[in-house]
């Protein structure tokens, strides 16, 4: 059977700085996590030990260039009392939420990354000159030639071969860009010029695999770092979606891939859809809203992007039917087959939904009302206006106070993920670990803990295992533990 999908996603954010001559993006996105995080948590390192970003899924590692290889430069790196990590990545800050075991939780722990985005602005501002703003936007553009990137992690069989991944994933996801979207006015990265397209990251793959994430981007990462054990797990990086303010799209974006994922693990799938051109095909469905042009298959056949995800559909009911289902599964196949019958239908029905639908009805009002061509900058003001984290100025946001975008999960949830883990993966006792002993904590990652107990040496505990340290599992644990000491010694035994 199929391993459990235990996921997660990594934001990059979009920064800027209001009524500033000199920009620094790096001195920015520490400031801004300064602010935030609290003395206690910003005290504990991010353990790069057994970081291997140069590792391979093909089997063999990268030589690093110089002054490459990733490791503890000073900047802000800190681990949230939510077990999500908070730091400075690339020019960026970024969210990397913790362990969630079912895309709802997904959404609900991502959209806690936006509420501590918006909450460090409210603390930057009491540092930074009178007059200076931190921005912040959700997005994957900065319209210069620039994307950063939403990267999705799900937990996968070791024993699955990666070429399997590579056939029946590409054409998925070249595909489901439909529903995960989040609307781009214009092209980028030297692409054929468009008016409003699909996805906001499409013009910047290069290469159907590979192990690069900032240049010649891939369709599919190869990275092969589990964070976990690495006999058993392999972790699938996924580099190819967007950002995205609907809870619905990324809802989906989890919840469909996990299936596919659970399908290719139990050797379910034998229908073979690949594409001719994968990288342009990856194009040519973002440049094309109405969702209707046909893609060449490696085998002559033309369907479109969503003939091709009714296929996986039929799949993934069949799957569900006679292997195995859940209730979020269950939520994930209906919902799926509801999208895909709006976008059959006419894309704009989904205005209430999907992030590109919703954000090309507002442009196209502005457009009607101020007469505007699709080469106004206005519009490119409005379009990065969406995804503004702030509630008070976001055009999402707005869209949702009006009634007129769609949610999933209530805010109270998402509240209370801010500053608590999910219980039902290891993220648990990360999370707690943190908020009980953080004093006593030397250093963290997604798979190991650092103690200092008083006694050399060191005590590291390895969390390999990402279904364990749920609060089923430690709770009793951790309240019979008063101090490290004890927890340590209450582990061993």
């Amino acid at each position: 059977m199929a391993l459990p999908k235990i996921c997660g996603i990594e934001t990059e954010y979009g920064i800027a700085l209001r009524d500033a001559r000199d920009f620094n993006p790096i001195l920015t996105s520490s400031l801004l996590i300064n602010a935030y995080a609290q003395p206690a948590f910003k005290r504990v390192k991010w353990d790069y030990e057994e970081e291997s970003p140069l590792r391979d899924a093909r089997g063999f590692d990268r030589a690093p260039a110089e002054g490459s290889i990733e490791e503890d430069s000073g900047l802000v790196n800190v681990i949230l009392p939510n077990a999500a990590r908070y730091y400075v990545d690339h020019a960026h800050p970024e969210y990397s939420s913790p362990e969630c075991s079912n895309p709802f939780d997904a959404v609900v722990w991502d959209k806690a990354g936006e509420m501590i985005l918006e909450a460090s602005i409210e603390a930057a501002r009491t540092i930074l000159p009178e007059g200076q703003d931190v921005l912040i936007y959700k997005n994957n553009s900065d319209g210069k030639g620039n994307s950063y990137g939403c990267h999705e992690n799900y937990l996968v069989d070791r024993r699955t071969p990666f070429t399997s991944l590579v056939r029946h994933l590409t054409p998925f996801f070249v595909t489901r860009q439909i529903f995960t979207g989040a609307g781009k006015v214009g092209a980028e990265n030297g692409s054929e010029s468009v008016d409003y397209q699909v996805s906001q990251r499409a013009d910047f793959f290069e290469v159907e695999v590979g192990l690069e994430t900032t240049f010649k981007r891939p369709i599919i990462n190869t990275r092969d770092e589990p964070h976990a054990d690495p006999e058993r797990y392999r972790r699938l990086h996924v580099i190819v979606a967007d950002s995205n303010m609907s809870e619905i799209a990324t809802f989906l974006k989890l919840g469909t891939t996990a299936i596919l994922l659970k399908m290719i693990e139990d050797n379910f799938i034998f229908d073979d859809f690949s594409l001719q051109s994968p990288v342009q095909a990856m194009r040519a469905v973002s440049h094309d809203p109405a969702c209707r042009r046909p893609l060449v298959l490696a085998d002559g056949r033309k369907l479109s992007a969503v003939d091709l995800q009714w296929e996986y559909l039929r799949l993934a009911r069949k799957y569900s039917q006679e292997v195995a289902s859940d209730t979020p599964t269950e939520a994930v196949l209906e919902r799926w087959e509801q999208i895909l019958e709006g976008l059959e239908r006419d894309p704009m029905t989904l205005v209430n939904q999907l992030d590109w639908v919703a954000k090309l009805e507002v442009l196209n009002a502005y457009r009607d009302r101020d007469g505007l061509g699709w080469d106004s900058s206005k519009l490119r003001l409005v379009d990065l206006q969406y995804h503004d984290v702030r509630r008070a100025k976001s055009l999402y946001w707005r869209l949702v106070h009006s009634g007129r975008m769609d949610r999933i999960v209530p805010d109270h949830a998402i509240e209370h993920a801010v500053d608590h883990p999910p219980e039902d993966t290891r993220a648990y006792f990360r999370g707690e670990c943190l908020r009980r002993f953080s004093p006593r904590i030397v250093a963290a990652s997604w798979d190991a803990l650092i103690f200092d107990t008083g006694e050399n040496p060191l005590r590291k505990v390895p969390t390999l295992e990402p279904t364990r340290g749920t609060r089923h599992h430690v709770q009793a644990l951790l309240d019979s533990s008063p101090d490290v000491a004890a927890l340590v010694g209450n582990l061993g035994a």
